[in-house]
């Protein structure tokens, strides 16, 4: 009878495991697999004159390393510094980020440019929602939008996003963020492509169907839409997808838009310790938005089951986490028969296919940003496989330990420019 159940649930589980890993292929590929949805996503072709004004918030906690030149490459962007406003946001304890944002705005103030200040707030939680909340009484200009401390954003971006913005009478645009330095360390390849599927193809999906989790940065948003929406939720630890999934439920259209050239580029945590509490973070406000129930106030049950689906793979990660080196020592200690041994390699032939796209993802993010890919990569690739979906397993584990223990507070990941040095490397193959 044990031997029964176990056979069951082996049976059910990789069933389970194998639609699953089948839909995130589906997505992955999605852009790939229909014309019309890579045209959708594409940047114009050409862009209009400048006509929006931009207030750009700037969320900063521990950032001197990487603040100065982020606030540098915001006022040089390639659009009339009249409709540009700029904040960089601190906490009033941080001293060596505000010293350096304020040495920098002394700096440009020298050379003719007024459009930065910094808002400093002196409440809890110190985290980024409350930081952004504090900050948008400020904005006075048309359009919201966040970049994160380390960006380094596009000297076009806001070309572009005018351009999308007034030809398509939207008031919400995602623009693409990518993750640069891919082998930094042994896990940065996988999180690099992680960043490249989801902006180029997964969010895609999820902006036709109604029902996106935004990401943290490059977003624009009509100022007038975050008023009507009170802001952030500043409780929550992914407020961005929370935001989405709001805008989602007001039926308002989100315009995602990727293109190799005008990405955001980022970098991925520079330690195992902070990859691990980033993606905790994530995880577990993913289940703080499960739990507050926005995604059910979706007029339709596709874009209801989408959010639902999103919210709930971290608790489906956890699970995995758990059930893989079961699965292992079954297979050592367990004799079953042929039938049932063939359906529990179901998910392992998915796990080969998502392997398969991952390789050729990575021979395509390296060329379309001046990069080189070597067999090295995709051997360390094969290798870190296996742990790095551990290392998201256990995230995923401690994100609900957190949860249960109803503790909130925002860990902070670290940043140290890894993804500039790549950058630099990409423009001196070009040069």
């Amino acid at each position: 009878m044990i031997v029964a159940i176990i056979y069951l649930v082996l049976i059910v589980v990789s069933i389970l495991l194998t639609v699953q890993s089948a839909h995130v292929l589906y997505l992955m590929l999605y852009t790939w697999d229909r014309a019309d949805a890579e045209r959708k996503a594409r940047a114009p072709d050409e862009f209009l004159p400048p006509q929006i004004s931009f207030s750009v918030l700037l969320p900063a906690r521990h950032e001197e390393d990487v603040i100065q030149s982020t606030i540098e490459r915001v006022v040089r962007a390639n659009y009339p510094a009249e409709l540009l406003e700029v904040f960089v946001i601190c906490s009033q304890d941080d001293d060596g980020t505000i010293k350096k944002a304020e040495e920098k705005i002394d700096d440009l103030k020298r050379k003719g440019l007024h459009n930065v200040r910094v808002v400093v707030f002196d409440d809890k939680p110190i985290n980024k929602p409350h930081g952004l909340n504090t900050a948008l009484p400020h904005t006075a200009n048309q359009v919201v939008t966040i970049f994160d401390a380390e960006d380094d954003i596009h000297p076009e971006i806001f070309s572009l996003v005018n351009t999308v913005m007034v030809q398509e009478k939207v008031k919400v645009v995602q623009a693409g963020v990518q993750l640069m330095n891919y082998e930094s360390n042994w896990y940065s390849t996988l999180n690099v492509l992680e960043y490249f599927f989801w902006f180029k193809s997964r969010l895609h999906y999820h902006a036709h169907y109604g029902s996106i989790p935004l990401g943290g940065n490059t977003v624009f948003f009509a100022r007038e839409l975050l008023l009507r929406l009170g802001g952030w939720d500043d409780r929550n630890l992914t407020e961005d997808a929370d935001m989405g999934l709001r805008i989602s439920a007001m039926g308002e259209r989100v315009r995602v838009v990727y293109d190799d050239r005008y990405v955001t580029k980022e970098e991925t945590p520079p330690t195992l310790g902070h990859f691990i509490r980033q993606r905790t973070r994530w995880s577990q406000g993913f289940m703080q938005t499960l739990k507050k129930g926005t995604w059910k106030k979706m007029p339709t049950r596709k874009q209801r089951w989408l959010a639902f689906y999103v919210l709930v793979f971290p608790r489906g990660q956890a699970l995995l986490g758990i059930y893989l080196p079961i699965s292992l020592g079954m297979i050592l200690i367990l004799k079953v028969p042929v039938l049932i041994a063939l359906c529990s390699y179901l998910p392992v032939l998915l796990l080969a296919a998502h392997f398969l796209v991952q390789a050729v993802g990575l021979y395509e993010f390296t060329g379309a940003h001046g990069l080189e890919a070597s067999p090295k990569a995709l051997v360390r690739m094969a290798i870190a496989w296996f742990p790095f979906q551990m290392v998201l397993a256990y995230a995923a584990l401690r994100a609900m330990r957190r949860e249960m223990l109803g503790r909130h507070d925002w860990e902070k990941t670290q940043h140290v420019g890894a993804h500039r040095a790549t950058t630099e490397e990409a423009e001196s193959r070009v040069g």
